[in-house]
């Protein structure tokens, strides 16, 4: 996050659970609610039976298969360390439980209820007392605090995404209050209810070995959850199944009923994305979430895709598409310059990839919250003007004045200007061309850039957009390594260029430090690829956490499209308005899909008549 407040000093060991007098807990008074909205009203009132887009009549039984890229060695998600499985996640429930038909909006799960001062300086959760563990053993404030402060102290993700929080205390018999060290930041009561509560005395006890267990640590050893399914069978490396939880306490609560309808969740993991695509032709998994524009287009030719046990189809959702970018490291010297950056941009040919490569399916991103009311738009005007003059002096001129625009190759013409403006850029950024026609810095060093790639089929991508820059005079290769090396070099941010993207709500806040943030860019593990240290990003992103209203929340966010568009910190890449999803028609889902998610397999169900009819 940018400016690191005071940080929760208790630590996983400390065991201590904190009583307010009472004096000081009557002194904190608000109205107990159901659930938190960042903005507006909640859709659903006091005492809701469901959310709208499920069925509650939906038959529980059956299974759905689902496949992952890469390998897991771990199946504790919570460390920094290994690679976790991310099924284990599902096993776990939260405090609240996230609305997907409304932004920003969050009803009681493992707290029954909820209450905030209107200053957002502090929150209070009381807990549901049904709320058990897989063993029985019940939920407590405990349990609840000694979460918070392990998670921060496992992962840097947790330690700046609750930075804000610098106490978690036990108020009453089954209540925890978080106190902040801001006040106005209306996100953090609801960031706050999406902490995986964890059984203290599990993490903290002793396993079959009689080792003490540490969660900073990996382990296949299966952990103790309290969400609708449990691990039933782990092949490591290769797979996981999770089995519905028959007694789970909270099945028949509003923000559950109509879920969590299969038996069983399976996983299996593949190397590389080709052998994932024959795998599902073979039947070996359900649904595929499409990202591959080829195989969209070249790959759903095969025999049960023609009789129509494979089902095929695009499903518009109101959600922003964010940015997918080239991402070149400023951490290093030679993408420091914006004209550098500029100039590599201009080398990008996006109108020849969609054509010859994509099969025309795609835009040319130039937002980062794309397709969406949170895009920039036109000049600035109104209270964005009022937000971007605050920072005028930090900004590029061009913000003001001009519509940010991708350069567009669409003729032969545009070719030759293009390239030539790059090299007019990188001479201006003193780079000059030397005898063998590379580019050279005023110390002699070669512009070279190796593009960091964890999957063959962006390959086809990089290589022509190589060839682009080759006529500019930069050395490049592409390097494709596994997928646990890939992720502990962008951790560390040892790369030269990777493929990055940042996906977006509808109601950005604290995330947004994470992704551009000053004190984000030092922390490895961080979103922060680029390496922004930037002070004006830094108050245009506290004016997106600290905005009063929707309009200055959607204000803040176009102002700080414009500035990060303008410092050409990427080579924007694509987007699709639509998910692209492919699946075996052996499953039943809601008339009416919810506005922000697909819902797979959450809201689906196993449909017997279906999978009896269905050829493998």
């Amino acid at each position: 996050m940018i400016d690191r407040r005071t940080l929760l000093q208790l630590t996983a060991a400390s065991g201590v659970i904190h009583v307010l007098p009472p004096s000081r807990a009557r002194a904190a008074e608000a109205e107990w609610r159901h659930g938190l909205s960042l903005f507006g009203e909640l859709k659903y009132p006091a005492g809701f039976e469901r959310f709208d887009y499920v069925n509650p009549d939906a038959p529980k039984g059956g299974r759905a298969r689902l496949f992952a890229l890469g390998s897991f060695d771990s199946l504790n998600p919570f460390t920094f360390k290994g690679s976790a499985a991310g099924i284990v996640g599902q096993t776990f429930d939260t405090l609240m439980d996230a609305s997907l038909d409304e932004a920003g909006s969050e009803y009681g799960l493992i707290a029954e209820a909820v209450k905030k001062p209107d200053d957002f300086s502090w929150v209070t959760y009381r807990l549901n007392t049904a709320a058990r563990f897989h063993d029985g053993s019940p939920i407590t404030p405990e349990d609840v605090i000694w979460s918070l402060e392990a998670l921060k102290a496992a992962h840097p993700f947790y330690n700046s995404y609750y930075a804000n929080v610098t106490a978690a205390e036990q108020t009453a018999d089954n209540e925890v209050t978080f106190r902040f060290s801001e006040a106005g930041n209306r996100e953090l009561p609801q960031i706050v209810g999406q902490i995986s509560v964890l059984s203290k005395a599990w993490w903290t006890g002793k396993n079959d070995k009689g080792e003490t267990r540490d969660i900073n640590n990996t382990t296949l050893e299966v952990p103790l959850g309290n969400g609708a399914y449990r691990i039933a069978e782990v092949k490591p490396g290769k797979s996981v199944t999770i089995e519905r939880v028959k007694d789970y306490w909270a099945a028949d609560l509003p923000v559950n009923r109509g879920k969590n309808n299969f038996d069983e969740i399976f996983v299996i993991y593949y190397r590389d994305n080709t052998i994932a695509m024959e795998g599902f032709k073979g039947d070996e998994y359900d649904f595929r979430a499409e990202s591959s524009s080829k195989d969209w287009a070249t790959s759903y030719d095969f025999p049960a895709a023609k009789r129509g046990d494979v089902m095929k189809e695009e499903i518009y959702l109101k959600n922003p598409d964010g940015m997918q970018a080239y991402v070149f490291n400023t951490r290093r010297e030679r993408f420091a310059d914006a004209k550098v950056r500029q100039a590599l941009n201009y080398a990008f040919d996006f109108e020849w990839a969609n054509q010859n490569l994509f099969f025309g399916q795609y835009a040319r991103t130039a937002s980062y919250f794309a397709n969406s009311e949170l895009a920039w738009t036109g000049l600035p005007e109104g209270k964005e003007l009022e937000i971007l003059n605050e920072v005028k002096d930090q900004v590029p001129p061009e913000v003001f004045t001009e519509e940010y625009k991708n350069p567009v190759y669409a003729t032969p013409q545009d070719k030759r200007n293009n390239l030539r403006m790059a090299a007019k850029l990188l001479s201006d950024a003193g780079w000059t061309v030397g005898g063998d026609r590379i580019l050279l810095n005023a110390k002699g060093e070669a512009f070279e850039i190796e593009f960091l790639l964890v999957s063959p089929l962006f390959e086809r991508v990089v290589l022509p957009y190589v060839s682009q820059l080759e006529l500019l005079g930069i050395k490049s290769t592409v390097r494709t390594i596994d997928s646990a090396q890939y992720e502990r070099r962008v951790q560390a941010f040892d790369y030269d260029c990777i493929v990055g993207s940042w996906g977006q709500s509808l109601s950005p806040g604290n995330e947004q430090r994470n992704f551009w943030g000053s004190e984000a860019a030092d922390r490895e593990g961080s979103r922060n690829f680029i390496g922004i240290k930037n002070p004006a990003v830094d108050k245009l992103i506290d004016k997106i956490i600290f905005a009063k209203d929707r309009e200055e929340l959607v204000a803040a966010c176009r102002a700080l499209d414009r500035v990060l568009l303008w410092n050409h910190y990427v080579v924007p890449m694509w987007n699709i308005p639509y998910e692209r999803v492919a699946y075996w028609n052996r499953f039943g889902r809601p008339e009416k899909l919810p506005d922000h998610s697909v819902g797979f397999p959450a809201i689906w169900w196993w449909d017997a008549d279906k999978a009896g009819k269905v050829k493998s």
